[in-house]
C-alpha cells in the first residue's frame, strides 16, 4: 500500500494542529477527503461510534531506548487529546485500541510483537502498529490491513488513532526531510508520558552510517539524520525543570552524531553539560542530575577518544559507555561489515580505561555468525578474557529477513548454542564489582527494584546499587552516601551512612517548613502535569512532585500518570488573563491561587468571571445590532444572529462553567 501522507486539507502534523488550540479539551473538526484515505484495504463498513479523545489506548513498546522514547512520546500526544493511556499488560483488555511499538533487532522480539497482534485481533481490538518491524517490512502479512505509524511520523499518532477508531486504515511511513535532507525525526519538544518520571530518554539522531550485514534496524531507521545541538539542549533544559534526574542520550550510534550536519558528538556533549551546569546555577534543585551517553560503535568514536575521556570524567556525566564489539575475529568483523578491527576496539577500551580510571564499559557479543569458525570463536573468548567486562550482552545469531546475512549458510544450531553457553559460562565465572566491597559511594536513586523491596541507584561508574527502603527518610529521587556491604554479579548493595541519614532528615524538615510558610522552591518552567481521571492537574511544588513519585515502582502504581508537556503546549499568543504566567495556555493553570487573587472557584477567579460575563454580554448585543443592519430579510438576520450567539454561548460555557 502506498503511504498516505495527507489525511486532511491542512496537512498539518498533530503537534502543529494542537498548537493552535487554546484548550487541551478542544477538538478541531476536520474535513477528510475520501480519496485521500480510501484504498484497497479500507474497511468502510465500520460504523462504530467515534468521539475523539473518549477512548482508551493500550501502548506497548519493545526494544531499545530510542524505541522506548518514541513510545513515551506517542503516549503523551494521545494523553493531551484526552485518551485514557494504559501501559499495564494487566489492564489492556479494557482498551479500545492497541498501539504496538515493535523492535526488529532479534527474531524473538518480533515474534512477540506478532503474537500480540494476533491476540488483539482475536479480541476484536482496533490496532495501530509502529516501530522498526512494520517500517522495515511495510508489506508484512501480519499487519496487512492495519494502520501504521512510521518511526519518523510519531508526532502524527493522534491522526492515525482517530482514523483507526473510525474504521479507516492509515499508513504514515515517509522520512522527514528539510531541503531534501533527512531530519532526526519528530520534534523533541512533544508531550511525553515517562515510564520513569525521573529518567528522560532523548534521541540525538536516527539511523546510522554502517551497512552491517545482519542488521534489520537499518532497513527501518535508514541513514544518519541528526537533531541540531540547539534542539537537544533545549529539551535538556526543559526536562530538568520537570524534576528529571537522569538524561539518557540514545540513538542507533551516538558516536556518529552530527556527521551529517557539520558537528560531532563531543561538541554536543559539551553543549549539554554547559546547559546542565547553567540550569543548576539558576535552579539548584537540578544540581544532582546526571547524563548517560548511549551506545557507540568503535569506528566513529576512535577520533574522539581524547574528548570523550574528558567528558566521561566530568562530575555530571556517568563514567560509562556501551561499545559493542560483536566478535573478536577480524575475518568475522569483515563479513559483518563492521568497519573496524579487533585492534581498533582494543584501542577504544585501552584508551578510555587509561584516561577514565574505573570506567564501566559494556559490550555485545553475537555467537554463531554464519562465517564464524572455531578459531574465530576462540578469538572472541580471548578478547573477553582480556577485559572482563562488567556487562556483556550475549546473543545467538538470528537471521533477519532481507539482510545479506540471512542469505548466508547458517551454522548448525547445536554449534551456535554451545558457543553461546561457553561465553555465558565465562562471563558468569567472575564478579566484576568485588573491589567495591566496603567502599563509601555517592549514589543517585531513580528506580525501584523489580521485586519492589529495594530502591535502585547508580554511582559515578553507573554500577547498580541496591538500597533498602527506610521509613525515617525519603530515598527516591535523592543523592545518598552509602557504604557497600554486599556484592553480586549484576549489582552491589549499600546502606545509608548515619551522617547521610541525618542530613536527609534535616533537609526534609527544612523543606516541610518552607512549604508550610509558602517559601518552598517551585518548578520553574514546565510543571509536572498529572492526569486525574480525564483532567490534567498541575503539581505546584517540589513537595507535591516528590509525594507523587515517592512510591514509583510499586505493583499498584499507574505507570501512565505523569504527563510531561512540550513547551509548545504551554505557549499561546496571549496570557490567560487570570494568572501571572505569560503564555501559559493551560485550562487548569489558575487552579493554584496567585498573589493577585486568592479567591478562586474551579480554577477561575470571580473577577475573571465578571470580565468574561461582561465580554459575553457585549458580544451578544453587538451581534444583534449587526444583524439588524444587514440588508437581508429579517428571517435570515435572525438565523445568523442565533448561530453566532449559539457558538459564542457554547465557547463561553466550555471556558467558564
Amino acid at each position: 500500500m502506498e503511504d498516505i501522507e495527507e489525511l486532511g486539507e491542512s496537512g498539518k502534523s498533530a503537534i502543529e494542529a494542537s498548537n493552535t488550540r487554546k484548550h487541551l479539551n478542544t477538538v478541531a473538526i476536520k474535513k477528510f477527503k475520501k480519496s485521500s484515505i480510501i484504498n484497497d484495504e479500507l474497511d468502510s463498513n465500520d460504523s462504530t461510534h467515534f468521539l475523539p479523545g473518549k477512548s482508551s489506548v493500550y501502548v506497548k513498546t519493545w526494544g531499545c531506548g530510542h524505541n522506548n522514547s518514541d513510545g513515551e512520546y506517542m503516549a503523551g500526544l494521545l494523553a493531551t487529546q484526552g485518551y485514557d493511556i494504559i501501559l499495564e499488560d494487566s489492564r489492556r483488555e479494557s482498551a479500545d485500541v492497541w498501539l504496538l511499538n515493535s523492535c526488529a533487532v532479534k527474531g524473538p522480539s518480533e515474534q512477540t510483537f506478532i503474537n500480540d497482534i494476533r491476540k488483539a485481533k482475536e479480541r476484536g481490538k482496533k490496532i495501530v502498529v509502529a516501530g522498526c518491524v512494520p517500517q522495515g517490512n511495510q508489506k508484512g502479512a501480519e499487519w496487512k490491513g492495519l494502520s501504521i505509524v512510521g518511526v519518523q511520523q510519531i508526532d502524527r499518532v493522534i491522526e492515525v488513532v482517530e482514523e483507526t477508531l473510525k474504521g479507516n486504515i492509515v499508513r504514515l511511513l515517509k522520512e522527514k526531510k528539510e531541503d531534501k535532507k533527512k531530519l532526526g525525526g519528530a520534534s523533541l519538544d512533544l508531550p511525553k508520558i515517562r515510564k520513569n518520571p525521573y529518567i528522560e530518554i532523548i534521541p540525538i539522531n536516527t539511523g546510522c552510517l554502517n551497512q552491517c550485514t545482519y542488521c534489520k534496524t537499518k532497513h527501518a531507521r535508514g541513514d544518519l539524520g541528526s537533531y541540531s545541538i540547539a534542539e537537544i539542549t533545549a529539551r535538556v533544559d526543559s526536562v530538568l525543570s520537570e524534576g528529571v534526574l537522569e538524561i539518557w542520550l540514545t540513538s542507533e550510534d551516538t558516536g556518529a552524531y552530527g556527521r551529517d550536519i557539520g558537528t560531532n558528538i563531543v561538541e554536543l556533549l559539551w553543549a549539554i553539560i554547559n546547559t546542565m551546569e547553567l540550569h543548576s546555577f539558576n535552579h539548584p534543585s537540578s544540581k544532582n542530575a546526571m547524563l548517560r551517553v548511549g551506545m557507540t560503535n568503535p569506528p566513529y568514536i576512535l577520533e574522539h577518544l581524547k574528548g570523550m575521556g574528558e567528558i566521561l570524567k566530568h562530575p555530571r556525566v556517568y563514567s560509562f559507555l556501551h561499545v559493542p564489539v560483536q566478535c573478536g575475529s577480524d575475518s568475522v568483523l569483515e563479513s559483518m561489515r563492521r568497519q573496524y578491527t579487533r585492534a581498533d576496539f582494543c584501542t577504544v577500551v585501552d584508551t578510555l580505561r587509561k584516561d577514565v580510571p574505573g570506567i564501566s564499559i559494556a559490550t555485545d557479543i553475537i555467537c554463531g555468525f554464519p562465517t564464524e569458525t572455531e578459531v574465530d570463536f576462540a578469538e572472541t573468548l580471548s578478547l573477553l578474557k582480556m577485559y572482563n567486562f562488567p556487562v556483556v550482552h550475549i546473543s545467538q545469531f538470528y537471521p533477519r529477513p532481507g539482510t545479506p546475512a540471512a542469505r548466508m549458510q547458517r551454522l548448525n544450531t547445536d554449534i551456535v548454542k554451545n558457543r553461546s553457553r561457553a561465553v555465558t559460562k565465562y562471563f558468569d565465572s567472575y564478579i566484576p564489582y568485588e573491589s567495591a566491597m566496603g567502599e563509601v559511594l555517592d549514589v543517585l536513586v531513580t528506580e525501584r527494584s523489580s521485586d519492589g523491596v529495594s530502591f535502585v541507584g547508580h554511582d559515578k561508574f553507573y554500577r547498580q546499587v541496591l538500597i533498602a527502603a527506610e521509613e525515617s527518610v525519603r530515598v527516591m529521587g535523592r543523592r545518598l552516601t552509602v557504604k557497600i556491604i554486599e556484592v553480586y554479579k549484576w549489582s552491589i548493595r549499600g546502606e545509608i551512612t548515619e551522617e547521610c541519614r541525618q542530613r536527609l532528615v534535616i533537609e526534609d524538615e527544612k523543606e516541610a517548613e518552607e512549604m508550610k510558610n509558602g517559601d518552598g522552591v517551585t518548578i520553574n518552567r514546565m510543571p509536572k502535569l498529572v492526569r486525574v481521571q480525564r483532567k490534567i492537574v498541575r503539581l505546584n511544588d517540589v513537595r507535591q512532585l516528590h509525594d507523587g513519585m515517592e512510591d514509583y515502582g510499586k505493583e499498584d502504581d499507574d505507570d501512565g500518570v505523569v504527563l510531561s508537556l512540550g513547551s509548545k503546549y504551554l505557549e499561546t499568543e496571549e496570557d490567560c488573563g487570570d494568572c501571572e504566567t505569560s503564555g501559559c495556555g493551560e485550562e487548569n493553570c489558575c487552579s493554584v491561587p496567585n498573589s493577585k487573587s486568592q479567591d478562586s472557584e474551579n480554577g477561575k477567579s470571580k473577577y475573571g468571571k465578571i470580565r468574561s460575563w461582561a465580554g459575553y454580554c457585549v458580544f451578544v448585543i453587538g451581534t444583534i445590532a449587526v444583524a439588524a443592519t444587514m440588508p437581508t430579510r429579517w428571517s435570515t438576520k435572525a438565523v445568523a444572529a442565533t448561530l453566532l450567539i449559539g457558538l459564542s454561548t457554547y465557547d463561553f460555557a466550555k471556558r467558564n462553567i
